[in-house]
């Protein structure tokens, strides 16, 4: 077998608060820097004491990484899992500094985004830049893995995912039936120097192709800017209401693509806010699983490590853009908030 030529791998993740008084100080770093008003911080923290104060996140990162510690062991893959997060504990910068006492110099980094935009890969990226420096381990190197969003196992655990969640719905009306992809909104300047909308309607594509799906849109969720920054629309819920004044569909199914697991914000805008205005407009809703700890996505991910450790030749990719770089460009996904100006007078043509 080929020497690995990296030595550890880092799950690195956004983290979420685990009790209630956790809440406040995940919020403020999360927001740090950012043109996001104090009343909209504490609407967001509602969110959280509505679930205990807690955000699933954590857990699920521990069930990522236990699955997948045990997937690379089946494999003869030796390659100890360490756990960062950017926002709150095992913070990232702590487990760079443990990670360099543990002896480990080359770190392949997994990272729990899987849409090419500045919050779900470069910012990553200058986090762990940001680290080395203030810690002085320049003399690490950290890669990060490809993007997966036209990976064939990502698009056949989605797929089983959406399955699961028709199986839920009544076998009346599945001529009516709507599919909405949801992922996360961005600003629209974020999205105008990145590959978001483009793999986010490729992954969403894929996936109904591959259950058979022909009546599908791409909607978002989740806005945090201020209302007069424009950002990805339409939000599932206006989508929602626009389904049922127009009668075009008799039952939903909401698919979170855009998210690895079922974290806060997809238990919060979906499972509770989506599905009480589905509810309010009988409207049948299933909402299908994130890729989780699906064991074909953990499968995925271990592939995806064996890539970049030289044990395989293949990258696997499906539909129309074949696979994603291993590097990034200099410029890849690069974005500078624009503070939004007054209204612009619109011409009358």
């Amino acid at each position: 077998m080929q020497q690995p030529t990296f030595d550890a791998l880092l799950v690195l993740s956004f983290g979420g608060p685990e009790k209630p008084d956790d809440v406040i100080p995940f919020l403020e770093n999360v927001l740090r820097g950012r043109n996001v008003p104090r009343e909209r911080m504490l609407e967001v923290a509602e969110h959280y004491y509505h679930f205990g104060g807690k955000s699933p996140i954590n857990d699920q990162n521990r069930e990522l990484i236990a699955a997948l510690t045990e997937e690379l062991a089946q494999h003869q893959i030796d390659l100890p899992i360490y756990w960062g997060n950017r926002n709150w504990h095992p913070l990232l910068a702590d487990t760079m500094q443990k990670m360099h006492d543990d002896g480990h110099r080359r770190v392949l980094v997994f990272v729990t985004s899987i849409f090419s935009s500045y919050s779900g890969c470069r910012q990553y990226r200058e986090d762990i830049q940001k680290a080395q420096a203030q810690l002085g381990l320049e003399e690490m190197a950290f890669a990060k893995i490809r993007t997966f969003y036209n990976h064939p196992e990502f698009i056949a655990t989605m797929a089983d995912r959406v399955r699961d969640a028709i199986a839920e719905l009544p076998t009346e009306g599945v001529d009516q039936r709507k599919v909405l992809f949801t992922a996360h909104s961005i600003p629209n300047g974020m999205a105008e120097n990145c590959a978001y909308e483009k793999q986010l309607q490729e992954s969403s594509r894929l996936i109904a192709k591959a259950v058979g799906v022909e009546d599908w849109a791409l909607v978002y969720q989740s806005r945090s800017g201020p209302p007069q920054q424009p950002w990805l629309e339409p939000d599932v819920c206006d989508a929602i209401q626009e389904i049922a004044d127009q009668k075009s569909a008799s039952q939903l199914v909401i698919v979170p693509v855009g998210f690895v697991s079922d974290h806060m914000e997809v238990i919060y805008d979906l499972d509770d806010e989506a599905a009480k205005l589905a509810a309010e407009l009988n409207l049948p809703m299933a909402r299908a699983k994130t890729a989780g700890v699906h064991p074909t996505f953990v499968r995925m991910i271990r592939q995806l490590v064996e890539e970049r450790l030289g044990l395989t030749t293949e990258k696997p990719a499906i539909g129309e853009y074949g696979p994603s770089h291993d590097v990034c460009p200099v410029d890849c996904c690069r974005y500078e908030p624009r503070r939004p100006g007054p209204p612009q007078p619109t011409s009358q043509n």
